[in-house]
């Protein structure tokens, strides 16, 4: 779908309660402040004008970061939105996420139970939305398979991860998998330290950040979303849109090249 102001995202399938949609990178999902820029949320009013005639609403069942792209659950009544929380709560839904990652990691699978609190919380930090792991904070568990290790020209080591979050804290994926030492590629916030965030906002992308987080968005994808709901079992997925799957299979005579050493686990 193309709508005003070039805001597109992609319908992955319907039902009478619910819309499943393909948020791309760099789209706001909600609004943030008074006049800000077009976000998912606009899109999707204009798209249910319909339902929102005759009762309905949008409710956004799961909610996915700016720079975080794939699945996005939509609940079209109250009823509906209602009934997904709870099958959220009850553990009857799964959430799977594509993460490219710094490094090679030494296991293969990994259950990472650790509490995460806003840092603002517990120490100081110049950036409101940063998250950090801490014993005061809500219990978290993401469950984390590593698909594929591979590598750049340079010797620069990447690994492609599956995560499952069984918790919805702010951030999760992406702080767990920083706290076990193996950030996300792109990451402003958890990879290299909240400075790059700072300087983002401050002065757009820049040569020192390429040469250290690598790319200008995190790489973390929303790939699949399973619920049962209402008697339902409902199940969404999205492939690994093109800026992150240049990454792992670059083409042909390009200047950098995906190494032969390239380890598949299944």
């Amino acid at each position: 779908m193309q709508a005003k102001n070039q805001v597109e995202f992609q319908i992955l399938g319907e039902t009478e309660e619910f819309l499943a949609v393909d948020k791309p990178a760099r789209l706001l999902t909600h609004p943030t402040k008074p006049h800000g820029p077009r976000t998912l949320w606009h899109e999707l009013r204009a798209l249910l004008g319909y339902e929102l005639a005759i009762g309905g609403q949008v409710s956004l069942v799961n909610r996915l970061d700016r720079e975080t792209s794939g699945v996005l659950l939509v609940a079209k009544t109250a009823e509906a939105a209602r009934a997904a929380g709870i099958a959220m709560q009850n553990g009857r839904s799964e959430k799977e996420y594509l993460a490219l990652v710094f490094g090679w990691p030494d296991w293969t699978q990994m259950i990472i139970d650790a509490p995460i609190a806003r840092l603002g919380e517990v120490a100081e930090s110049k950036v409101w939305v940063e998250r950090v792991v801490d014993p005061r904070g809500a219990r978290a568990i993401t469950r984390v398979l590593v698909d594929e290790r591979l590598e750049l020209t340079g010797h620069r080591r990447f690994s492609l991860l599956k995560a499952w979050p069984e918790t919805g804290r702010t951030h999760q994926v992406r702080v767990h998998l920083s706290h076990v030492g193996f950030p996300i590629l792109g990451d402003k916030i958890y990879a290299r330290g909240s400075r790059h965030y700072l300087d983002f906002i401050a002065h757009g992308w820049t040569k020192e950040m390429e040469s250290e987080i690598w790319l200008s968005r995190h790489a973390l994808h929303s790939s699949r979303l399973r619920i049962d709901v209402g008697g339902q079992k409902l199940e969404w997925s999205s492939p690994m849109p093109p800026d992150l799957a240049r990454v792992i299979a670059l083409p042909e005579g390009s200047a950098e090249t995906v190494s032969v050493e390239r380890s598949a686990v299944r």
